[in-house]
């Protein structure tokens, strides 16, 4: 097996190379996950109390528990979500309660990284691009733009990152949820 520094490399389902104590971890937590899924109303609110020390709120159906344990647990093994998103996402909250769409920024068209997969569906089809370093992948093909590759999908010009729903429709710099 590769060595990375000290850290020994495997390979996962995927055929990604990973260090062996993430997978590890990813197979303990996915063990508990699995443990999860098999547990009824009883069992959630036994396992709530002994992960978060208090009982769960009575209110929690069966599937909501679930969906809550399991994320607590992904973010212990993985992390949780850093404090600028947490703020933001109450920001949203707090918004939408009061008017009929919150803004959200959405990240400048230069931010699409290199290896980010663009997810578009057009007339009941799914179109995958990937964003390579000098351009953009689709259907076995490489693009300069992403407007090059929204003309290829549409047969019409697109604005490419209003396509891909980087850009907002009315030509503002966020998105409406």
């Amino acid at each position: 097996m590769p060595r990375i520094g000290h850290q020994r490399i495997e390979t996962d389902r995927r055929g990604n190379n990973r260090p062996s104590d993430l997978i590890v971890l990813d197979d303990r937590m996915e063990a508990e996950l699995a443990h999860l899924q098999t547990l009824d109303l009883d069992g959630l609110r036994a396992r709530w109390r002994s992960a978060l020390g208090r009982m769960a709120p009575a209110h929690l159906s069966k599937p909501l528990l679930l969906r809550i344990l399991s994320y607590r647990l992904q973010a212990e093994c993985f992390g949780d979500l850093d404090p600028a998103t947490v703020r933001l996402l109450d920001r949203v909250a707090r918004e939408k309660g009061k008017s009929q769409a919150a803004s959200v920024p959405l990240g400048d068209r230069d931010a699409v990284k290199p290896g980010a997969v663009l997810v578009r569906e057009w007339e009941g089809q799914f179109h995958r691009v990937m964003a390579l370093a000098d351009g953009y992948a689709w259907n076995g093909s490489t693009y300069q733009s992403l407007s090059q590759v929204a003309r290829a999908i549409t047969g019409t010009r697109w604005n490419g990152p209003r396509f891909f729903g980087l850009r907002a429709k009315s030509g503002g710099r966020g998105a409406s949820v």
